[in-house]
């Protein structure tokens, strides 16, 4: 697929979203050729937990499952708040796990890290797909029916989801990038030795492979 054929990814923006958590996928995605867009709630600007704002491309609205190749779902503190939120009644961030059912619906992928497995935990899209998170107690809360398919991992990959704990942005990304066919083989095994490992021998790989 070309670049002026490739679909956008859409990266989910809300106040407290964790600004580490996909810095390496989206610089990475658009080194690669993909739009990277943000969409919020609204059109309103969000901070980031790290004090940046972001006005966001458009409102979640307005997102289609068809117009996307990707939908990014950062961690953020909202996250755990979307527990009480239900509870009185409220929202939260609920209406982005709803999108990402859509997403899978259509076939069309979601990563979520941290936090935001919580949220797709409560919409039961983890009861029957191979997951990862935090840790096994973290989504024990929302008392979802897929604690059987917990792993213990850095990232995991099942039926288009991906997902991640807080600690692993580099394996989240290069889950990313193999769902996506960015980086493959060698070359992506090189690239998390690299930007995980600080293997300088990596870096070498893929000057190699950059002039192939």
């Amino acid at each position: 697929m070309n670049e002026a054929t490739r679909k956008p990814v859409h990266l989910a923006v809300y106040d407290s979203l964790a600004d580490w958590e996909t810095g390496h996928t989206t610089a990475h995605l658009a080194r690669a050729g993909y739009q990277v867009l943000t969409v919020a709630i609204g059109r309103e600007p969000v901070m980031s937990i790290g004090g940046l704002r972001i006005r966001p491309d458009l409102a979640l609205a307005d997102l289609r499952a068809e117009d996307s190749s990707l939908l990014i779902l950062p961690g953020a503190d909202l996250w755990t708040r979307t527990s009480a939120a239900a509870a009185a009644g409220t929202d939260g961030l609920a209406p982005f796990a709803r999108s990402a059912r859509a997403f899978l619906d259509a076939g069309v992928p979601v990563a979520a890290i941290c936090g935001a497995t919580a949220g797709l935990a409560r919409e039961g899209l983890l009861d029957d797909r191979a997951h990862t998170s935090a840790s096994p107690h973290y989504l024990a809360a929302t008392e979802y029916a897929g604690s059987d398919r917990y792993v213990e991992a850095d990232a995991v990959t099942d039926r288009d989801l991906i997902t991640a704990g807080p600690t692993e942005p580099v394996a989240f990304a290069r889950e990313v990038f193999r769902l996506l066919g960015v980086y493959e083989g060698e070359v992506l095994d090189a690239w998390y030795r690299l930007h995980h490992d600080s293997d300088v021998q990596a870096y070498f790989a893929l000057q190699q492979a950059a002039a192939r």
